[in-house]
């Protein structure tokens, strides 16, 4: 498509504003595709800075950037204004050292992890090699230490280990998540499977009453997130010290320690539970979601909060 001079100078502009630039559908704590998932992940495990731009906000970006790179999908990755490639070309280019190159950051570490595979994996890893000749394992894990198997092609490049006789390969970022890592085979009241034990893998959102929450918010031990817009709590809101995701408070707080404890708060529990599984995503490792909301807490702790 020809591509309209305003439209192009909007693209120029927003590519001229920041050295490093991803089109990507959704937000980066939000990502809406798979494939911007991988891309914004990459990014991250860099280490680097980049601006996003929405395009499920703005349907002539979305379309118009498509035409100005002559590149038909969405993510896109731009560095100095020049188009690198969407979500296969970064993960590539992260995983061979190119693309920390090309930003001037350090080479990722290649140090293969150590790894643990059981005799009865090995089995039926085996098996499935057998199937694919050429073929190899691949374990990619994600930010969220979400373990993911595949064969791919042999790769004498790739970061590999080795556990009883049993060759992986891994990405740079997967091979740091995974050190430590057993993989197993089951077959019990869980089902048949792979199995695989990550002891670098975060806890997940632990439940916290209020009264707990009370008690460490007292105590100076946690920070409370009230995650409600400002008409809701201003109908009901505890009577303690606590942070909002107002104006760009979201980013401040998505900046503390990854080790500091949060705990999220809502009317009920809902859009809190969501809100702590958006910072456990972030790598937090230290994150609550306090059962029952403003309500509880007005039935538990303090009577005089209202109940709505």
């Amino acid at each position: 498509m020809s591509l309209d001079p305003a439209l192009r100078a909007r693209i120029e502009t927003l590519l001229g504003a920041d050295r490093v630039v991803l089109f990507m559908k959704g937000q980066p704590t939000m990502p809406q595709c798979g494939f911007s998932a991988k891309a914004v992940g990459a990014l991250q495990d860099l280490g680097v800075e980049f601006a996003h731009v929405n395009v499920l906000a703005d349907q002539d970006i979305r379309e118009g950037i498509k035409a100005y790179g002559d590149w038909p999908t969405i993510p896109q990755l731009y560095v100095d204004g020049e188009l690198i490639g969407g979500s296969d070309i970064i993960l590539q280019m992260a995983g061979s050292g190119e693309l920390s190159s090309l930003l001037g950051l350090a080479a990722p570490d290649r140090t293969p992890p150590t790894i643990t595979v059981t005799p009865a994996a090995v089995e039926m890893l085996k098996g499935a090699l057998a199937d694919s000749p050429g073929a190899a394992l691949q374990l990619s894990i994600d930010a969220r230490f979400q373990p993911n198997f595949q064969l791919a092609p042999i790769d004498a490049n790739a970061i590999a280990a080795e556990s009883n006789g049993l060759r992986v390969q891994f990405d740079a970022a997967s091979a740091r998540r995974a050190e430590g890592i057993t993989i197993d085979w089951v077959d019990d009241i869980r089902g048949q499977g792979l199995a695989i034990n990550n002891p670098n893998a975060p806890k997940p959102v632990q439940a916290l009453d209020v009264r707990g929450a009370d008690d460490q918010l007292r105590a100076g031990t946690l920070t409370v997130v009230d995650v409600r817009p400002a008409d809701e709590r201003a109908i009901a809101a505890i009577n303690a010290p606590f942070e909002t995701f107002d104006g760009d408070n979201r980013a401040k707080l998505e900046a503390l320690p990854k080790d500091t404890a949060l705990a999220f708060l809502c009317h009920r529990g809902g859009r809190s539970a969501q809100a702590a599984e958006q910072f456990l995503e972030l790598g937090f490792t230290n994150v609550f979601n306090i059962t029952g909301g403003i309500d509880a807490w007005s039935e538990d702790v303090d009577n005089s909060v209202p109940k709505y």
